[in-house]
């Protein structure tokens, strides 16, 4: 089809110049002979021997050219306009990508965006397309463009110049997977509701860092772009919390368990040992250097705390009552505090 337009492009050009390149083509008219002039001059009284003058009216256009002009033709014709035509017509793009340079085409999960090359008065580059197929076809004008790919948290941008014709364009994404699992020391299984992770960039510290994804539940196969990236495993919402380091690498899936020195706690209120929970509790626990990391209303509360030594208030009415109590990583253990102690 382009190949056509142009053809029907350089045929209109070659019409509309004819008439001008046969003009120029024709023989020149004689001119009469030397005897001719003399008597012409003779009879008009001009003096014999001197070539007639003439100059041209002083406000006649003057006949030069501009380089690369064609004399008699417009600078703009319908053969300039249809070969303008051609030329800015979109064409077929084709886009695909890879997880490593040697790799097979992603079959799905890819989004494209395309953006224009110069920002607009935002700063900001203006979207021109988007696509969710794996294997992109698009129509783009003539002219250079931004492609940005993403595949899960794996991203890559480059660019592409889009000619008459075919266009493809294949991305390397140089990605690999993360797979992420935590427990408690001694394998004892973590609940999937309260545990899960945060990903970051690398870096020396929080400051440094960027996060790349959060609340990733484990076992959860997250794709991300190969390197090394800073993990924080949460276990609970209050205290328990492990890092570490990983390295994700190029067409491969790392999987990690992080362990907690940690436990689930259950506080209750009673009477007496093994009694029933004692209801409307205000619960306040502190750690060893008397900060509180949790407060509950209720008759039995749970939560996680890390390892160490803790101190729990029970308040009921004007009356408060507490405990001293540790936790060692383990199962789940209760904790009772007796109103009859005191």
């Amino acid at each position: 089809m382009v190949r056509r337009s142009w053809v029907m492009a350089i045929g209109l050009l070659a019409a509309l110049l004819a008439p001008q390149i046969a003009a120029s083509q024709e023989a020149p008219e004689p001119r009469p002979r030397a005897e001719h002039d003399a008597a012409q001059a003779k009879a008009s009284g001009e003096p014999q021997g001197q070539a007639p003058t003439s100059e041209a009216p002083a406000n006649e256009p003057s006949a030069m050219v501009e380089p690369g002009e064609v004399p008699g033709v417009a600078a703009d014709t319908p053969a300039t306009d249809a070969i303008k035509a051609v030329t800015q017509a979109p064409q077929p793009v084709h886009l695909s990508a890879r997880v490593t340079e040697k790799g097979n085409t992603i079959p799905e999960g890819l989004v494209w965006r395309i953006f224009e090359t110069k920002t607009d008065n935002n700063g900001q580059l203006a979207m021109v397309a988007k696509s969710d197929d794996s294997e992109a076809t698009l129509s783009l004008p003539p002219g250079q463009y931004v492609i940005h790919v993403a595949y899960g948290r794996a991203q890559a941008s480059d660019t592409i110049t889009v000619n008459p014709g075919n266009n493809d364009k294949t991305m390397v994404l140089d990605a690999g997977a993360l797979r992420l699992n935590s427990a408690i020391t001694g394998d004892v299984a973590i609940p999937l509701n309260l545990e899960h992770f945060d990903i970051f960039s690398g870096g020396t510290s929080d400051a440094d860092r960027i996060l790349v994804a959060q609340n990733v539940a484990a076992n959860d196969t997250v794709t991300l772009n190969a390197g090394t990236y800073h993990v924080v495993s949460y276990f609970g919402d209050v205290n328990a919390i492990v890092r570490a380091d990983l390295r994700v690498e190029p067409g491969q899936l790392t999987e990690a368990t992080l362990y907690h020195r940690a436990s689930q706690i259950s506080l209750k209120l009673v009477s007496e040992a093994g009694g029933e929970a004692i209801a409307d509790v205000d619960w306040t626990v502190k750690s060893a250097d008397g900060k509180t990391v949790f407060q509950e209303i209720g008759a039995f509360p749970a939560t996680v705390l890390q390892e160490g030594d803790y101190t729990v208030l029970a308040k009921r009415g004007d009356t408060v009552y507490n405990r001293a109590f540790q936790v060692v990583p383990g199962q789940p253990r209760e904790i009772e505090v007796l109103t009859s102690v005191y």
